[in-house]
C-alpha cells in the first residue's frame, strides 16, 4: 500500500473570500467545484476550501491521502492499528475518516 498526499481542506464559513483569496490573491488555479467545496492546483497537492466553521485549535485542516480502493485501505489502516470511521460516499465517491494519535483528522479518498 502506497499513499500519497493529495490535499489540504481548509473548513471556512467564508468560502467566497476564501477564494478569491486563495485563487486572486495567492493565483493559484481553480482545480474543481461541487456545492460547498472549492478546490485549487498548488502542485502535487490541492488547497480545498470546505463549506463549515473553522475552529481554530479545535478543527484542523484535513489531509486527505487518495486510495483507489478505499475499502481495502480502511481495512488495511485498522489493522495497523489507526483509528478509523465509516466507510462513506455516494456515486463513485468513497471515502473514510480517521484521526491520528493526537487526534488530527485525515482522509483516504478515490477522489482524483
Amino acid at each position: 500500500m502506497t499513499l500519497e498526499l493529495r490535499r489540504v481542506i481548509i473548513f471556512t464559513d467564508e468560502m467566497a473570500t476564501m477564494a478569491a483569496f486563495y485563487g486572486g490573491v495567492l493565483g493559484l488555479e481553480k482545480a474543481g467545484e461541487e456545492s460547498g467545496w472549492v478546490s485549487f492546483a498548488a502542485g502535487a497537492v490541492e488547497i480545498a476550501l470546505h463549506r463549515g466553521g473553522s475552529m481554530t485549535g479545535r478543527r484542523a485542516p484535513k489531509l486527505a491521502f487518495f486510495a483507489a480502493d478505499v475499502a481495502a485501505t480502511r481495512d488495511d489502516l485498522i489493522s495497523r492499528g489507526a483509528r478509523m470511521g465509516r466507510l462513506l460516499g455516494s456515486g463513485d465517491l468513497a471515502f473514510c475518516d480517521g484521526k491520528d494519535p493526537d487526534g488530527n483528522p485525515f482522509q483516504i479518498s478515490n477522489r482524483p
